[in-house]
């Protein structure tokens, strides 16, 4: 399994920090993924993809776990390991 991790620093706090990613699960909801969350922490659900989404005060972290499925469907790891920076670099971007 092929594992992706990204952290993104910020300084909104937990709870603005979870609403910021508002426009990150909207964007994994169009690949079928989506966040199962439980307080501040996120189970990453999809077809050949699992993970996580831990939120803290000053960071969120994103691990993102390929599976064979998601491999032989010819996802790249280091594209999707930009494609989340960019993501999440842009959510952190908005005037909250």
């Amino acid at each position: 399994m092929a594992n992706v991790v990204v952290i993104q620093a910020h300084s909104l706090g937990r709870d603005r920090g979870k609403a910021a990613l508002s426009s990150f699960e909207t964007m994994l909801a169009k690949y079928r993924v989506k966040l199962d969350w439980s307080g501040h922490s996120a189970k990453i659900k999809g077809v050949g993809v699992g993970g996580d989404v831990q939120v803290t005060d000053n960071q969120v972290k994103v691990t993102v776990e390929l599976g064979m499925l998601a491999r032989a469907a010819g996802i790249d790891a280091t594209r999707l390991q930009a494609s989340i920076t960019k993501r999440l670099q842009e959510a952190f971007s908005q005037p909250s």
